[in-house]
Formats: C-alpha cells, sequence, structure tokens
C-alpha cells in the first residue's frame, strides 16, 4: 500500500496577520469537490482489502487493517445519503483523527478521488448556506472560495461523528 503523508509549509507571520490562512484537503465526491481542514488528516493510503462487517449503517463500507489497528471505513458518498461509491483505480481513503466523547477515533473517509492541498483565508470562507446543499448543514462547516469557485468545506467531526454511528448501529465500533 503507497501512502502519500501530507507537511504543512512554514507560514510568514505577515500573513497570519493580515488574515488566518489554513491548509485543507481536497477531493471528489461524483461530481462535487469537498475540502477537509489538513490537520484532521492523518494520511492517504490506497484503496484496499476491506472486511465487510454485518448490520452496519449502509454508509460503512467495512474495516481495514492499519498497521495493526481496526479501523471503520466510511463511504462518503453513501454518508450523504447518494448512491454508493464505484471502486475506480483513483479511489482511495483518507485516514482522520475524529473527535467524539470517548476522545478520539481513527476513521477512513473513502472518497473517488484526492485532488491537493490548498490554502483558504478566512476571509475566503462563507458560512454554511441554510438551503440549497445537497448533503445535511450540519455537515458544511463553510463555502471555500479557491480561483473563483466554491467547495464545500466538511465538518469532520458531525460528518465522522461516532457516536451517531454507534447509536445507529447498535453499537459503538472500535
Amino acid at each position: 500500500m503507497s501512502e502519500l503523508i501530507v507537511a504543512q509549509p512554514p507560514r510568514t507571520p505577515q500573513a497570519v496577520k493580515e488574515n488566518v490562512i489554513q491548509q485543507y484537503l481536497t477531493f471528489v465526491l461524483g461530481r462535487e469537490i469537498f475540502a477537509l481542514n489538513i490537520l484532521n488528516v492523518k494520511e492517504i493510503i490506497e484503496y484496499g482489502q476491506l472486511t465487510e462487517v454485518p448490520k452496519m449503517p449502509v454508509f460503512i463500507r467495512g474495516v481495514i487493517n492499519l498497521r495493526g489497528a481496526v479501523v471503520p471505513v466510511i463511504d462518503m458518498a453513501a454518508r450523504f445519503d447518494k448512491p454508493s461509491a464505484q471502486i475506480t483505480r483513483k479511489t482511495c481513503i483518507v485516514i482522520i483523527e475524529v473527535a467524539h466523547t470517548g476522545g478520539t477515533q481513527v476513521v477512513g473517509v473513502m472518497v473517488d478521488a484526492v485532488n491537493e492541498v490548498v490554502e483558504i483565508e478566512s476571509g475566503n470562507i462563507e458560512p454554511a448556506p441554510s438551503f440549497g446543499a445537497n448533503i445535511r448543514a450540519d455537515f458544511i462547516e463553510g463555502m471555500g472560495k479557491i480561483d473563483g469557485k466554491f467547495v464545500i468545506i466538511l465538518n469532520v467531526n458531525n460528518v465522522l461523528s461516532m457516536d451517531e454511528v454507534a447509536a445507529l448501529a447498535g453499537s459503538i465500533v472500535q
């Protein structure tokens, strides 16, 4: 399995003073581009051997063995109540750390393709729209403007809420 470790370049004090700049990993789901704060991303791996777990919600594709740890893998398309993603050669799993009431949980997120890491200034982030989005409003942290286009910045703790997943599955995923 090949891995891509994402490093953060240093920011200049002047850039921080003028506007807070944060880095986001952009990825594709269907025809839409989404972004996750890079601070939540641990690594990106190729889509590989998944073990299905019976009686899990449809958006939990299964689990993977990541260096000896069992990591649940969420199909982001299915999580957004869309048809499950089709596996292609660009499909990959983004390993993310999610906060929940018991601490943190490492979760894999299956996406169609990873694009790039981009910097977005806080002045270029609009609040989440209250209507018209294709996904639940609480899943959206904001709308980031990149080169005149908007990307949906996800609230990773709401999208991947382990408390909600556990309630849906009827047991805690570990």
